[in-house]
C-alpha cells in the first residue's frame, strides 16, 4: 500500500460578508498544521445522512493514517447502515475553537495482518489504556472485521478564527 497520500491544496472558504475571512493566503494554515490534529486525536465525530434524510452523528474512536480515517463497528449499526446506502460523511474532532472538519466518503475495506493491519494496530495503540487494542489480523477476515476508512475530498480548518480559516481539497 502506498504510504505516502497526496497533499490537499489550500484556499480560503466562502462565507457571507462580514465574518472577516482575509482575501489573501497570508496566515492560512498548511495541511502539516492540521494532520498531527487527525493523529493525535483520541475522540472524532461522524455524521451520516439516514435513508430518510435527517442527520445522524456518533462519537468513534478511529486513526488517521496514509491520510485517510480508519474505523470499526458492527455492520448493524445505524451508522454503517447509513454509509452503506450514502457514503457521504463528516468528520470532526471535538473541539469548537481548534476546528478539523473532513468531508468525504466511508467505505468498507480490509487490511491485511502483514501490513496495513499491522499499522493500524500499532496506530490503534492510543487507546490501550482504555482496554481496545486490536491485533494485526483483526480485519483480514472476509468481512474485514468491520473496518472501514473515510476518504477525504476536501476539508476546513482554523485555529484562531477568521484569520487563519482555511480549505483544503484532496
Amino acid at each position: 500500500m502506498d504510504t505516502t497520500a497526496a497533499q490537499p491544496t489550500a484556499d480560503r472558504p466562502v462565507f457571507p460578508d462580514g465574518y472577516g475571512i482575509p482575501h489573501t493566503a497570508e496566515g492560512q494554515l498548511t495541511w502539516a498544521d492540521v494532520e498531527p490534529r487527525l493523529e493525535r486525536s483520541m475522540h472524532y465525530w461522524i455524521s451520516s445522512v439516514r435513508p430518510d434524510g435527517t442527520p445522524h452523528s456518533v462519537p468513534r474512536w478511529g486513526v488517521w493514517l496514509d491520510g485517510r480515517f480508519w474505523y470499526d463497528g458492527a455492520p448493524t449499526t445505524r451508522h454503517t447502515r447509513n454509509v452503506e446506502q450514502n457514503p457521504a460523511v463528516t468528520l470532526t474532532l471535538e473541539s469548537g475553537t481548534e476546528v478539523v472538519i473532513i468531508e468525504g466518503h466511508s467505505e468498507a475495506t480490509r487490511a491485511e495482518a502483514d501490513d496495513l493491519g499491522a499499522r493500524l494496530a500499532t496506530a490503534f495503540a492510543k487507546y490501550a489504556d482504555s482496554g481496545y487494542s486490536p491485533a494485526p489480523d483483526s480485519w483480514s477476515g472476509e468481512d474485514g472485521g468491520g473496518l472501514r476508512v473515510i476518504t477525504p475530498r476536501r476539508a476546513m480548518a482554523w485555529f484562531a478564527f477568521p484569520k487563519d480559516c482555511t480549505r483544503f481539497t484532496f
